[in-house]
């Protein structure tokens, strides 16, 4: 059966409210922009998480694999969610999930507990369930902290 791309379509509020991962472990507060080839969306690193208690006592920055975490929610399965509705509709995106399968990331900066972050991912392709985007993390301020490649495919639940 066909799915009316247009009724398949969702908002950037669709897919947030979509995303299987949550709090504490959700690391996406809004999304800005979505469509079939790429996702702008924005979190704040709240400054009571409980990974800074020991990254590092006394000076805490946000771990690395927190960031690449951040990146595959918005790069993969946030845009993985609006892509797969296009072809499926929201009750097929509803019997899947996306798992991470691999990224190069190049790491620039660091993000401090409080700061917000964008991040933006533009997709290299989607194919056989497979979604291959190329993400960056930027700070409120520009300055970039991370960028590279990320993938993921979906499941069936």
């Amino acid at each position: 059966m066909a799915v009316d791309v247009d009724a398949a379509r969702l908002s950037p509020d669709e897919v947030l409210e979509l995303l299987p991962q949550q709090e504490p472990f959700r690391f996406v507060d809004e999304i800005l922009e979505v469509d079939q080839d790429h996702i702008v969306a924005r979190y704040r690193f709240r400054e009571d998480a409980d990974f800074y208690r020991g990254h590092f006592p006394g000076d805490p920055i946000t771990p690395g694999v927190i960031l690449l975490e951040s990146l595959a929610q918005v790069g993969v399965v946030a845009l993985g969610i609006y892509i797969y509705a296009l072809e499926y509709g929201r009750e097929g995106v509803k019997r899947r999930i996306a798992l991470f399968t691999d990224a190069s990331i190049d790491f620039s900066g660091i993000v401090r507990p409080g700061e917000r972050v964008t991040v933006s991912a533009q997709k290299t392709f989607f194919r056989r369930g497979k979604l291959r985007s190329e993400a960056s993390m930027a700070l409120d301020d520009g300055t970039v902290v991370c960028t590279g490649s990320i993938s993921g495919f979906g499941v069936e639940r």
